[in-house]
């Protein structure tokens, strides 16, 4: 099950009118709102508003939309502000990470799987339950926190591992491997989060060799993945291309091929502004084998790929070129989807990135209140990483060049300061 809802109505009438994605862009692109305020539109804002990805249109887009068609942007089927909160709830409730840990645990008590390994061979029914315990595990990682996870996932990891001791086919042997090794992913990506760097990298690399071994590319490629993630946060932009386009190599049409592209564009992104071509054919490049994969049916999963996922790395990528119209539509759009009426959020790390990208824009516009606020907020989430600390620095950079006696710029500093030290201590009850 998705966590978009398509819109049925956009897609019957451009169908009816134009026969692709392309003609209709080309269309909008030539009405007198785009001309005259410079907007742009191609395929992929077509394919995002078509599968519902996009609730409601910028202002200058669902002008243009209706000078074109007609019809105004909620005659299309988008959802007004006003109604959002209804829609949103509906999104929410087809989706359970923050239940994800309590389901995987009573997994394991009501099955009795430590019981299993005393006897003399496993069944397909203990596999089962155990890609059911990884997947559980790997979808409670947006929320859960870190430690905590962390904790669970190296017990899962040691039962796994023990399970090869005993009379195994070569299947069920490979596909024992093949879970030990996605949960040695998962558990690279919580010591990376916790700032145990060594042992981050040495999870990855058991989880490539766990791949390599069992011939999954997918799993390999996660793994280059993970090099690229922590060469971005550590500043190795160079080294984030070499791994995100050697994992290519291996990952073929899967999730980590779609991470693994976003990977290069934010690369590129943050190489310069001279590098908005590569950037650009690195961002389609994506979406294109995005296209091509099944809809998701556990759009938390950490190791799946969907179309909000590609939104939130997008505005991230567009931020760091410049683009703020763009990258303050793709930021709001994340808070929409994420963000619950109380301040918590389904996906923190992505709405606390989110906030900080809605900063920068608000700090090159000019407005040092509405940028100091939202950075401060982006570190009010319950689960926090090394990511946001490092787009904490960017934030921070812009705040120091546009407005450097500024006592309110000097307030997001301190409170990104005490954040990191939080993070590299990791002294969760001082994060919010």
């Amino acid at each position: 099950m998705s966590d978009t809802i398509p819109n049925v109505q956009l897609i019957s009438w451009r169908e009816a009118n134009y026969p692709t994605r392309r003609d209709m862009a080309d269309a909008l692109c030539r009405t007198p709102t785009a001309i005259e305020k410079g907007i742009v539109c191609d395929e992929e804002r077509i394919r995002r508003w078509e599968r519902g990805e996009v609730l409601w249109p910028h202002p200058p887009y669902r002008k243009a939309l209706q000078e074109l068609s007609g019809r105004t942007a909620e005659q299309f089927g988008f959802v007004p502000p006003s109604k959002q909160r209804e829609r949103q709830t509906l999104l929410e409730g087809r989706v359970i990470p923050a239940e994800a840990m309590r389901a995987e645990a009573a997994l394991f008590d009501t099955m009795e799987l430590a019981r299993l390994t005393e006897v003399s061979a496993i069944g397909a029914g203990t596999l089962e339950i155990i890609e059911e315990a990884v997947d559980l595990l790997c979808r409670a990682y947006p929320v859960t926190d870190a430690a905590v996870l962390r904790d669970r996932t190296k017990r899962r990891m040691k039962f796994v591992l023990d399970l090869l001791k005993g009379p195994l086919t070569f299947e069920q042997q490979r596909e024992i491997l093949v879970q030990a090794g996605w949960l040695s992913a998962l558990l690279g990506c919580l010591h990376y989060d916790l700032g145990q760097r060594e042992q981050a990298e040495v999870a990855r690399q058991t989880a490539y060799q766990m791949g390599k071994q069992t011939g999954h590319g997918e799993l390999m490629g996660w793994a280059y993945e993970m090099s690229a993630w922590f060469g971005l946060v550590e500043g190795c932009y160079e080294d984030v291309l070499d791994a995100a386009q050697r994992g290519q190599q291996f990952s073929g049409n899967s999730n980590a091929t779609v991470q693994l592209t976003l990977k290069e564009a934010q690369a590129y992104s943050r190489l310069g502004t001279s590098f908005r071509t590569e950037t650009r054919e690195a961002l389609e490049r994506g979406a294109q084998v995005l296209n091509r994969l099944p809809t998701p049916s556990r759009p938390d999963h950490h190791f799946v790929f969907d179309h909000s996922k590609w939104v939130f790395y997008a505005s991230t990528i567009y931020t760091s070129q410049g683009d703020d119209e763009r990258a303050e539509e793709y930021s709001q759009e994340v808070l929409t989807r994420h963000d619950r009426p109380d301040g918590t959020s389904n996906a923190p790390m992505r709405s606390g990135d989110a906030r900080v990208n809605l900063a920068i824009v608000h700090a090159r516009r000019g407005d040092l209140d509405e940028a100091v606020r939202q950075g401060l907020a982006a570190f009010e989430y319950n689960r926090q990483n090394y990511d946001l600390a490092m787009r904490g620095q960017d934030l921070a950079e812009v705040l120091d060049e546009r407005y450097p006696a500024e006592p309110l710029a000097g307030q997001f500093y301190e409170r990104l300061l005490a954040a990191r030290e939080a993070l590299r201590t990791y002294r969760p009850e001082q994060l919010t």
